[in-house]
């Protein structure tokens, strides 16, 4: 595991509420009208990749979801979602890795990742985490980027921003797209964030 990133995320996590990052969301719900507009049973394996402290999974497991998967790098910001959804927490498998390195047991119905595929800036992280998604996926990938529009840095760090193209064009390989938006992001800080958000299916050839 990359320590360097993994012991940023861990002070990040250690040390911000969630009213002192960006990326906070009281509802993810352009996240969650993406995973509705699949059509899946409540059965399905959905991960969310870089969850973090989101909610995502709060919304998932109250409308009935019963597979679900968290994977972070930092076990501070896992911990902090386990402790928000008490009991409810048990429901739920985390996983303390990072992407790059990410190898489950299992495949996904769904992939949801916002803002963590834009970290990944060399060749090599990218070529890792669309290799581990094309594995692993069996269904469907909703992925949500800073766009062309978006800021260079987010939490201190260089990110790649990307268009509907590029993006497109980065997972052609195993991904068809469905359907891509940008959304401006009202940050906590009432600063603009605007992103990128596209859904792929996975085609098995």
């Amino acid at each position: 595991m990359d320590t360097d990133r993994q012991k940023h995320w861990e002070t990040v996590y250690k040390t911000k509420q969630p009213n002192e990052v960006s990326w906070t969301q009281e509802m993810p719900k352009t996240s969650l009208d993406f995973i509705h507009e699949f059509n899946l049973p409540k059965s399905a394996k959905i991960v969310d990749i870089g969850g973090g402290d989101s909610k995502l999974v709060d919304y998932l497991l109250e409308q009935g979801f019963e597979n679900i998967t968290v994977l972070d790098i930092s076990s501070e910001a896992l911990e902090k979602s386990k402790k928000r959804l008490g009991n409810k927490a048990q429901k739920v498998k985390w996983i303390v890795s990072d992407v790059t390195e990410f190898n489950p047991d299992t495949k996904f119905d769904v992939w949801h990742d916002r803002a963590t595929f834009h970290f990944l800036t060399t060749p090599t992280q990218i070529k890792k985490y669309i290799e581990t998604a094309s594995k692993y996926v069996i269904g469907f990938l909703t992925i949500a980027t800073f766009s062309d529009n978006g800021p260079d840095k987010c939490s201190g760090l260089q990110i790649k921003k990307y268009s509907e193209k590029t993006l497109t064009s980065a997972l052609k390989k195993k991904f068809d797209k469905i359907r891509c938006i940008t959304e401006d992001h009202i940050t906590p800080f009432k600063t603009i964030q605007n992103f990128l958000f596209c859904s792929f299916k996975r085609h098995l050839n």
